[in-house]
């Protein structure tokens, strides 16, 4: 719970992934250049490649954020006609399974400065730190928010599958939100992130928010 807002988180979801568990939907095409995605998420198993969010249409065409095999955070585009869009990868290793992470990932390719067209926060605070860090290019159309399936919790449904606990889970289509429209830092305990109520964001065609209420 938050004290300075008085705002409550009650659910989160459970990903087993012995049980090959994942959520996915498929929509029309929204914003390819423009976008956000929030999530709340708790590791159970380290060590092993496991994805957050994403689509895949071929090995070609792809948009996932993920953990690597080596608990680094990985965002990572590309496609066919126009090579690996975006490979962002975090020098910031994530092994506490003890531990609550609030990852923001948000996007823009028609801003002007490279390193702004793909904006990390990780609770509260902008990552600045990269093992690699290739960006779009200005104007580039991504291979995500397309008309094809998009999966919570697995790569293409078949692989990768997260092991652990999400919520707050949040896709924006055509805005790019920073980490302080999702959370805040609590005022007597000024090093702790904690959740904001997110219903009065612009969620665009495509977006939705996941609370899991529901069983």
């Amino acid at each position: 719970s938050a004290a300075d807002t008085g705002y409550d988180v009650a659910n989160s979801c459970r990903f087993n992934d012995g049980d090959s568990a994942y959520i996915n939907r498929s929509w029309s095409s929204g914003n390819q250049k423009t976008w956000t995605f929030s999530v709340w998420v708790k590791r159970s198993t380290l060590g092993t490649e496991q994805h957050l969010f994403g689509q895949r249409e071929d090995d070609n065409n792809r948009t996932n954020i993920f953990f690597t095999s080596g608990d680094l955070l990985n965002i990572r585009s590309n496609s066919s006609g126009a090579g690996l869009h975006v490979n962002v990868i975090t020098t910031q290793v994530f092994r506490d399974p003890s531990a609550w992470y609030n990852i923001v990932v948000a996007v823009d390719t028609e801003d002007g400065t490279a390193a702004n067209r793909v904006k990390t926060y990780v609770n509260g605070t902008q990552v600045t730190s990269f093992g690699t860090a290739t960006y779009p290019a200005e104007d580039a159309t991504l291979v995500i928010n397309n008309a094809v399936a998009h999966e919570l919790g697995s790569y293409d449904t078949s692989a990768g599958f997260f092991d652990g606990y999400m919520a707050e889970v949040v896709w924006i289509d055509g805005t790019q939100y920073a980490a302080s429209n999702f959370g805040e830092f609590n005022e007597d305990s000024p090093t702790i992130w904690q959740p904001i109520s997110v219903t009065g964001l612009t969620f665009g065609t495509n977006g939705f928010y996941l609370d899991f209420e529901a069983s």
